[in-house]
């Protein structure tokens, strides 16, 4: 995927400023789509160019204009057909992993133990921050919309994924005890 397509998938409900669109992009498609606000910026200035996104200049008191992004017909377009093609699964690259699997080579066993602590910890953070978005958006699934069924399919997997890591980190932790 591109970050294109990513930027894409978040202004297909709404237009937003760029400044607006990096923090909404924190917040959803960030979590599994990693990218930087300048990245974003950059990216915004490129869908511009190509005619997938316009710009409309918004005139404000005291700041630099306001520049709020909308997604054209034909960027709609190129959403449909990237969502349409077939994806492979993303290979896992995962620097954890290979530490663990030369970890009997670490100078004690502890080192590996803190890694695994640290990751425990930040992926429980995570976990936790998922939940509260779930416990504030998807409480009630049957009233959902279908924007937000969709939305609440990536939070679950969020969840799954968080979930696996802690159990696993858990699991981890133990053997190595």
């Amino acid at each position: 995927m591109a970050l294109a397509h990513a930027i894409l998938a978040v202004l297909v409900d709404h237009p937003n400023s760029g400044y607006d669109l990096a923090k909404q992009f924190d917040g959803s498609v960030g979590f599994f789509w990693a990218a930087s606000h300048q990245q974003i910026y950059r990216e915004l200035s490129k869908l511009e160019a190509i005619g997938w996104l316009t710009c409309e200049i918004i005139p404000q008191e005291g700041r630099p204009d306001k520049k709020l992004y909308h997604i054209t017909e034909t960027g709609k377009q190129k959403l449909q057909a990237w969502i349409a093609q077939p994806c492979e699964p993303a290979a896992i690259k995962e620097d954890l992993l290979v530490k663990i699997f030369a970890g009997y080579v670490a100078t004690s066993p502890e080192i590996i133990l803190h890694e695994l602590q640290q990751h425990r910890q930040a992926h429980l953070e995570k976990l936790s921050t998922y939940k509260a978005l779930e416990q504030r958006y998807f409480q009630n699934l049957q009233s959902l919309s279908l924007p937000a069924k969709f939305r609440y399919l990536t939070l679950l997997k969020g969840i799954s994924y968080e979930s696996d890591w802690v159990a696993w980190c858990d699991r981890a932790i133990e053997i190595l005890r």
